[in-house]
Parts: C-alpha cells; sequence; structure tokens
C-alpha cells in the first residue's frame, strides 16, 4: 500500500467515525459526561482529519497510468466522381 493511499484510507475512516459521532451525538439517552467526552473526541479527530486533508492536498498529483493519447491530423484525399 503506498503512502496516499494509506493517507486516503486514513481520511474515509476519519468521516466515517466523525459522521457517526454525529449521530451519536444527537441521542437524547447520552448523559452529560458522554455527550462532553464524546464532543472532546470530536474535536481531536477533527484536527487530525483537518491535518490528514492539509497533507493530501499538497502531495504532488499521481501521474496517470495511461498514457494521454494524442491525435494526429488525418491524410485527407478528395475524390471527384465523374
Amino acid at each position: 500500500m503506498t503512502q496516499s493511499e494509506v493517507l486516503d484510507r486514513n481520511i474515509r475512516e476519519l468521516q466515517e467515525w466523525m459522521r457517526n459521532a454525529w449521530i451519536q451525538l444527537a441521542d437524547p439517552a447520552l448523559t452529560a459526561f458522554s455527550r462532553r467526552e464524546l464532543r472532546n473526541q470530536m474535536k481531536q479527530h477533527g484536527a487530525d482529519l483537518r491535518a490528514y486533508l492539509q497533507a493530501a492536498s499538497e502531495r504532488p498529483p499521481e501521474p496517470s497510468a495511461a498514457p494521454s493519447k494524442q491525435f494526429a491530423k488525418p491524410e485527407l484525399r478528395l475524390l471527384a466522381w465523374s
């Protein structure tokens, strides 16, 4: 696994964790202590996610595997009908 793939996987995992945390935070049965702890964890994971996204935006673009198609000017001939 390349460094780029690991970074992308970490970003996806943190995004999923944050999505689930927001759902859990909306639970009315959550105690005040649990809610505060969850918000603290969300702050830490949010900071981690921002750092990963910053690193992903600064990495150089990966060269494409397929070579780009270059089109040549076709040779044209005029045919006359008699």
